[in-house]
């Protein structure tokens, strides 16, 4: 069995003691999940949780969750998921979502698959600068530049979206590429190319990145600086509604009728793309709202509020990665108070349902209450969520961040 001793020695006496049991058993369940190599990776690599009920699998943004969970304690385990995910970008720059590896006993399961159309919320760039920030380049950057450029041209050709954005292939074909399955926003939304605020924003940090690395590199690049601020631009103008204040997709955010107050709304916040002004409506109006995502266990996938909201996978329940995410769009612009809010209390809730469960969930019940309660996807033979399940409970990295906050 793998074994991550800077993980379990780290957690040792990190955040809260209420916590440190699920911590634990968090760093113990990364061992667990961590396989040798297999193609079509060349390094050990981390499954998104055995868990996990279509697993054993690789990838999606599980991936970057893990990666960022792990990457101040087991740097080397850290790069190597990275670089096990860029090994498998295709010449068209497309990075695949989730990659099935093989499971024994099932005929069907006998080599890795991916989509080779469907890519993924492409965040990873976040997790190799964190990596890089913390222990230099290490030749990271210059491997990942090569990978970013190919995707950004993937995303420009394959996913750009009309007159200005991009999108996801969630409002063609409801395949949910943006890895929010069965989201929302979609709901009586007629298909077309239109600008998606979750792939903008994205594909916005993919430009602040290519940037920024370029620059490290010395391989000037002013395209990049260019497209990031006309992206920013269309961002701020044209997916902010001034009456909800927050951001919602092209088609839906001058439509009251249309408009969701769905969690995706906050990625404008997470890459920097929003105003000062538009960041503090974000923060206080909404993620800090008891009406709209603060929930008990925070922060609910859509508002509390919004006529769409039931406890059900994405359209209600909440994800501690997006909490995570939430949390370093408060910090990225100087609000750390709110950051620290909605870690300790998400934090305190997973610890509480742990004690109880002896268990990390796929998703949890925004009220507080019973995970085993939620539906999943009530159509297929897995209607509850996932037991010990790794890809979205960057716990570890939320406990780091509290301690940071608090100058630890």
């Amino acid at each position: 069995m793998t074994v991550l001793p800077g993980l379990l020695e780290g957690v040792r006496t990190l955040g809260e003691p209420t916590w440190r049991p699920m911590l634990t058993y968090v760093a113990k369940l990364h061992a667990r999940s961590t396989h040798p190599p297999q193609s079509p990776f060349p390094f050990p690599w981390e499954e998104i949780g055995p868990g996990y009920c279509y697993g054993p699998a690789f990838g999606h943004w599980d991936l970057i969750h893990a990666v960022l969970d792990v990457v101040a304690y087991e740097p080397e385990h850290a790069k190597h998921q990275l670089l096990n995910y860029l090994a498998v970008q295709d010449e068209a720059g497309m990075l695949p979502g989730v990659i099935s590896m093989p499971r024994s006993g099932d005929p069907s399961r006998q080599t890795a698959r991916w989509s080779k159309t469907m890519s993924h919320p492409p965040v990873w760039p976040a997790a190799v600068q964190t990596y890089a920030d913390r222990y230099g380049d290490d030749g990271l950057i210059a491997v990942a530049y090569e990978a970013l450029v190919r995707q950004i041209r993937w995303f420009e050709t394959q996913r750009r979206a009309d007159p200005e954005g991009f999108y996801y292939a969630d409002i063609l074909t409801f395949d949910w590429e943006s890895g929010v399955d069965e989201g929302v926003r979609f709901q009586d939304v007629q298909p077309g190319p239109r600008a998606c605020v979750d792939a903008t924003a994205h594909v916005y940090g993919l430009y602040v990145a290519a940037e920024a690395w370029s620059a490290h590199l010395g391989v000037g690049h002013d395209t990049y600086g260019l497209r990031a601020e006309q992206l920013r631009d269309f961002i701020r103008e044209h997916l902010f509604s001034t009456e909800t204040g927050f951001f919602h997709d092209s088609w839906s955010v001058g439509r009251s009728s249309q408009r969701r107050m769905a969690l995706e709304g906050m990625w404008p916040l997470v890459v920097g793309a929003a105003t000062e002004t538009q960041a503090r409506r974000v923060i206080d109006e909404n993620l800090l709202n008891p009406e709209h995502f603060f929930t008990a266990h925070p922060v609910s996938t859509v508002g509390v509020g919004d006529p769409t909201f039931e406890l059900r996978m994405w359209r209600g329940p909440t994800w501690n990665s997006m909490t995570f995410w939430a949390a370093r769009g408060c910090l990225r612009y100087g609000h750390a108070g709110a950051a620290r809010r909605l870690l300790t209390r998400a934090l305190d809730r997973s610890a509480a349902q742990f004690e109880r469960t002896g268990t990390i969930w796929e998703f949890y019940q925004p009220g507080g209450g019973d995970p085993q309660h939620l539906k999943r996807k009530p159509q297929t033979a897995y209607n509850s969520p996932c037991r010990d399940y790794l890809g979205h409970n960057p716990l570890i990295a939320m406990a780091r961040m509290v301690a940071e906050i608090d100058g630890q």
